[in-house]
């Protein structure tokens, strides 16, 4: 049987470590959060950034004629060949 002084330091013990427990996962759940806040908002901003650079891709190959990027699957060697020499 224990003493009445074991049962409190049982008990205070017990209670001291679900409070702690509740505290420790709301901080971990704050930070997390907080990650994926950071990580949405950099996914957006990268996605506009290869938006922007998609149109104006587009936009230069629209003024030319010419696709100029070897990466693009309207690449044409000849017709690029073609504007060089016309331009010399």
């Amino acid at each position: 049987m224990a003493t009445p002084t074991v049962n409190v330091v049982r008990y205070t013990a017990l209670f001291t470590g679900v409070f702690y427990g509740i505290w420790h996962r709301r901080t971990l759940q704050k930070v997390h959060d907080e990650e994926k806040v950071h990580h949405a908002k950099h996914e957006r901003q990268d996605l506009v950034v290869r938006a922007k650079e998609a149109w104006k891709k587009q936009q230069e190959a629209s003024k030319g004629g010419v696709v100029t990027d070897p990466e693009d699957p309207r690449f044409d060697l000849e017709k690029l060949i073609a504007s060089w020499e016309a331009q010399a």
